[in-house]
């Protein structure tokens, strides 16, 4: 967990003039119209689910195919303007190729090319509400942006395009308050939601923001860092989602100044997975986009649960591919969760009914 005092500076130089790289992502839209004129954007697909619920693995596998296209690491600090940040930097990068663990400390390793969650950047320079608890986060259909959706749609091919792919994919957690609204942008894209029983994913976000709090304390830089990348699912600058309801957010913020983590993020889990499905029972369209992932199944029958994945995102993987990543994923076993009795009743009672329409507990 180290973040370079070059990209701590560049990366609040940027900050402070988001305006500017708005217009150098506009410039280099126009300088490439042809080329991104050329370009269809074919049913992106979307990975967005809380935190801590198996997003990044689901991201790692998607990404083997040869025709998605991906955020990266390397994409920071510059991502509002793509390319020429990739022709002055990013291609330097992507020689740096030995893969070390994640700041997370969850067995995942990365490099530079590593696929990761980068348009939250694009999403927070067009609105600057959308981390504020105490304002409803919801965009849905009736949701009109015109700057923002020709910005968003440029950026979009842009990444096809110096990543050669046809199909784009995106873990973006945030992205779960606004399925309505990107099934408008683009009716035939694919949303894959993952889910995590309640303890478990209550135990691992736990352990993530204890983490987190002490890395930053330690050293600001990395705060800085996870405001700039738009992660405020833990740490000094941790916030709630605000699911169009204002009640339930003040109530987890309040949780977690009074330090009940555990609590906190378990009505975060119930609040956030249930405005999901009550939007897909009022919206069949959505309903029919959407597939939820439980982490347990993609961990206990990973190629069966990756068959049915890339059946519905479109993604033609091969029998021998989807065995060979399949291979690859395994339950964690490097912690548990370590809830007191008292602990465990309270997050069963505060998840229990958005659990049960989730098949957990039946």
């Amino acid at each position: 967990m180290e973040m370079p005092g070059w990209l701590d500076l560049l990366g609040g130089l940027i900050e402070r003039t988001q305006g500017f790289w708005r217009k150098v992502g506009d410039l280099e839209t126009e300088q490439h119209r042809d080329a991104l004129g050329a370009i269809a954007i074919d049913r992106p697909v979307y990975i967005a689910g809380i935190a801590r619920s198996g997003s990044t693995i689901l991201l790692e596998t998607l990404s083997r195919h040869p025709d998605v296209a991906t955020h990266q690491y390397r994409d920071f600090p510059l991502v509002l303007a793509p390319i020429h940040w990739d022709k002055v930097f990013g291609r330097r990068q992507a020689g740096h190729t030995e893969a070390v663990e994640r700041a997370h400390k969850d067995r995942i390793k990365v490099t530079p090319s590593s696929p990761e969650a980068m348009e939250e950047i694009v999403w927070m320079a067009f609105f600057p509400h959308l981390h504020d608890p105490t304002r409803s986060q919801v965009l849905n259909a009736t949701t009109s942006a015109p700057a923002f959706e020709q910005f968003y749609r440029a950026h979009i091919k842009k990444l096809l395009m110096i990543r050669r792919g046809r199909r784009y994919l995106a873990k973006a957690n945030y992205d779960v308050t606004r399925l309505a609204y990107l099934l408008k942008l683009f009716p035939d894209a694919r949303f894959i939601v993952p889910v995590r029983e309640p303890l478990w994913h209550v135990a691992s976000l736990v352990k993530q923001h204890r983490l987190f709090v002490a890395a930053e304390t330690t050293d600001p830089r990395i705060r800085r860092h996870m405001r700039r990348a738009g992660h405020f699912e833990f740490g000094l600058d941790r916030r709630a989602i605000n699911a169009n309801d204002d009640e339930a957010a003040a109530r987890i913020e309040a949780l977690w100044a009074a330090g009940r983590d555990a609590e906190g993020y378990a009505r975060l889990w119930a609040r956030t997975y249930g405005f999901v499905l009550d939007q897909l029972a009022r919206e069949p369209a959505l309903a029919d986009a959407i597939r939820f992932v439980r982490y347990e199944d993609f961990c206990t029958r990973p190629a069966m649960e990756l068959e049915a994945i890339a059946a519905h995102a479109g993604l033609d993987f091969t029998p021998s591919a989807i065995a060979e990543m399949a291979s690859g994923i395994s339950s964690p076993d490097y912690y548990s969760p370590a809830f007191d009795p008292e602990e465990r009743a309270l997050i069963t009672e505060i998840t229990r009914m958005t659990a049960a329409r989730l098949g957990y507990g039946n």
